[in-house]
């Protein structure tokens, strides 16, 4: 799965709005799609990390960046600022998943990606333990995993509540940051959720099983498909707990992310 940064948590995966899709295999790819997390896919060269700011110049930043993405999240390193608020989820009942981009500066997601203040991002942390969050366990169980083996298969879930998604209460940490797959434009800001959600390992597996490719193409599985951690350099990681009120969190109706006005969710 792919990512935005790692906590302390030894086992600690990052959960987010792209699950799928790391690359294209095939005879004539398309320029805009031929990157991977691996630089060699069944035999054939596919440019990696390392490759992906010198393959392409209109990803010169996944090179030559200075506000890449994933960073290694140092809770010692977290100021805390007062000024930042709760989040809280207001939908009106329109559709949400986890990436916002700003709809006071630009018209849709294409163009926010590529400009300024652009995008921001939720980042959920998942920990294998013996129990498993409400939402993950509805996603995840046998009649819904079995329905989306392959890229592009999609199966629709009824009453599955994103609220669920979220721990009870919780913190977050936010930075300045990058797309972590190309083009890796510097205009996302990265609001990470401090607290993790717990998989089984049973469901961990099955989403291993997962390919990454459509049922024609050879099995890849959904696995190993997060960018290596980016110099964090001189930005700053910002947190809302107060570390002499380590106990004060977000709770209530209050908690949620906000999703109107500035922020459209997609």
């Amino acid at each position: 799965m792919g990512g935005a940064a790692r906590l302390s948590a030894p086992r600690a995966l990052v959960l987010w709005a792209a699950l799928g899709a790391a690359a294209h295999i095939g005879p004539a790819p398309d320029p805009e799609d031929w990157w991977s997390y691996k630089e060699n896919l069944q035999g054939n060269f596919v440019p990696g990390p390392p490759f992906w700011g010198l393959v392409n110049a209109a990803w010169s930043l996944c090179a030559v960046g200075k506000r890449q993405s994933p960073v290694d999240v140092e809770l010692k390193r977290v100021l805390y600022d007062p000024f930042l608020p709760p989040l809280r989820l207001s939908t009106g009942g329109e559709k949400v998943q986890l990436i916002h981009f700003n709809q006071e500066l630009y018209g849709n997601l294409s163009a926010a990606s590529r400009g300024p203040n652009g995008l921001a991002i939720l980042s959920l942390f998942v920990n294998v333990a013996g129990s498993s969050n409400p939402f993950l366990s509805r996603l995840l169980n046998r009649d819904t995993i079995t329905r989306i083996s392959y890229k592009n298969d999609a199966y629709f879930l009824q009453d599955l509540s994103l609220e669920l998604l979220f721990p009870e209460s919780f913190g977050f940490i936010t930075y300045q940051g990058s797309l972590s797959t190309p083009p890796c434009s510097e205009t996302v800001t990265w609001i990470l959720i401090d607290r993790a959600l717990n998989i089984t390992s049973l469901q961990m597996h099955s989403l291993r099983l997962l390919s990454q490719n459509p049922p024609s193409q050879i099995f890849q599985s959904l696995s190993g498909n997060g960018r290596p951690l980016q110099p964090l350099a001189h930005r700053a990681l910002r947190g809302n707990r107060d570390p002499r009120h380590p106990e004060r969190r977000c709770r209530g109706p209050n908690y949620r992310l906000h999703v109107d006005g500035a922020l459209h969710g997609r």
